[in-house]
């Protein structure tokens, strides 16, 4: 056993000279166990490349694109993907300093976007709140402790339109912020559906 112990701490020690010995007397590079990407196929800023037939390494937007914080081009009306954060109270969900109620001329409450609500509450929020708005979804059967925001109850009914807005884009407590996944649109449509689920959970 003893000198299994010895072989065993031997051959570690050799690994590690081994590992550790990155250079050499010689002109030549040093040995490189690990990279530790050391050297990456990459393109820098602003910097020529070969692997393009016009040899720039920078890159006109793929058409059909839009990069996040700006809004899609179109007719002048409001855009169905935008992830702005513009001051209007569309993007905030909020009025000088306060939390604004009512839907925004941009998008009015209506029967297509209440559905598109419920479509977006059931992929993004049904999971922890439930898919009446109660609190108890999937999620709490994991995970109770605090609980999950009943959206049914009468604190949050009586919140502004805008302040249930301002939550799903910046989150609040454990509710991480969906400024980034939501669409401002389908957050308006998501506000609408869970008013409506309000509705219908009164006696």
């Amino acid at each position: 056993m003893r000198w299994f112990i010895l072989i065993v701490m031997l051959l570690g020690v050799m690994v590690l000279a081994g590992v550790g010995h990155r250079g050499q007397k010689f002109t030549s590079r040093p040995i490189e166990i690990f990279p530790d990407m050391d050297r990456q196929f990459k393109l820098k800023t602003q910097k020529p490349s070969e692997f393009f037939a016009d040899g720039s390494g920078s890159r006109k937007p793929v058409a059909g694109t839009v990069p996040i914080g700006f809004a899609v081009a179109g007719d002048g009306g409001p855009a169905e993907f935008t992830f702005s954060h513009g001051p209007e109270y569309a993007s905030t969900g909020m009025i000088g300093e306060y939390f604004g109620d009512g839907f925004p001329t941009e998008y009015p409450v209506d029967e297509a976007l209440i559905e598109r609500g419920r479509e977006r509450f059931k992929i993004n929020c049904s999971m922890c709140h439930g898919l009446s708005g109660n609190g108890v979804g999937i999620v709490s059967k994991y995970w109770t402790l605090p609980p999950t925001a009943n959206l049914l109850d009468s604190r949050v009914q009586a919140f502004p339109d805008g302040q249930i807005f301002w939550t799903i884009t910046h989150g609040k407590g454990l509710m991480g912020p969906y400024n980034g996944t939501i669409a401002v649109r389908d957050r308006w449509a998501i506000v609408s559906y869970v008013r409506a689920l309000q509705k219908t959970a009164q006696p």
